[in-house]
């Protein structure tokens, strides 16, 4: 062989080194579900070890159950799990208080049932045969779903507490306007500046108020 021809073909060093630093750099790059806890109740058969491996791909950490067990797993971010007829029995939570992120596996033996997967309220489907797109589709969006479901369920959560309060507020200003025959301005007043001095919610002052007035009731 011509070594000028060789010296011509041979990539100089920079070009090399950069090569294998972008080499390193894409092995041990991070991706956006990665150390995601993954329950995978599926069949162990073809397309069962291909879903596992492609959520392995995307650096999950996946625990494969079979057979179905009688309540899904809420140890883990997301359940993939395949659909059975009894599956909304196997739900531990209540809905629209999911404690983990569900995808059923449809294995296309027989018809869709639309009304099934509704009464599951699942975060997403996925269909057999498995193809890699659609598993990192079905990642992405059923944990973004069950994220926003969640962040819902907290603002709601909230709302209620703030409800509460001001029923305990609104209680708690009409006996302190019949006990001590003052106006609701100056009751409100004076529950604020009960929470103030106490450094406590103007609710916890509320509610105190009310526990002691049943008691001496």
């Amino acid at each position: 062989m011509d070594t000028t021809a060789a010296a011509k073909t041979k990539r100089p060093l920079s070009q090399r080194t950069s090569a294998a630093a972008a080499m390193r750099k894409n092995a041990t790059a991070t991706t956006p579900h990665q150390n995601l806890r993954i329950a995978v109740i599926v069949e162990p058969d073809a397309d069962g070890e291909r879903l596992i491996r492609e959520l392995q791909r995307l650096r999950c950490e996946v625990r494969h159950i079979w057979p179905i067990p009688p309540q899904l797993p809420v140890d883990c971010d997301l359940v993939f799990c395949t659909l059975v007829e009894d599956m909304p029995k196997r739900i531990p939570w209540l809905p629209g208080e999911p404690e983990a992120g569900l995808v059923l596996v449809d294995r296309g033996v027989s018809n869709l049932d639309l009304k099934l997967i509704h009464n599951c309220a699942a975060h997403g489907v996925l269909h057999y045969p498995v193809v890699q797109r659609a598993v990192q589709t079905c990642v992405a969006l059923a944990r973004e779903h069950f994220l926003y479901e969640r962040r819902l369920r907290n603002r709601i959560d909230k709302l209620d507490e703030n409800l509460r309060t001001m029923r305990l507020v609104e209680r708690a200003k009409s006996l302190l306007v019949r006990v001590k025959n003052v106006s609701e301005e100056e009751a409100y007043n004076y529950l604020r500046r009960q929470a103030m001095e106490r450094r406590v919610t103007i609710g916890a002052v509320a509610n105190a108020i009310i526990d002691s007035h049943e008691l001496l009731s």
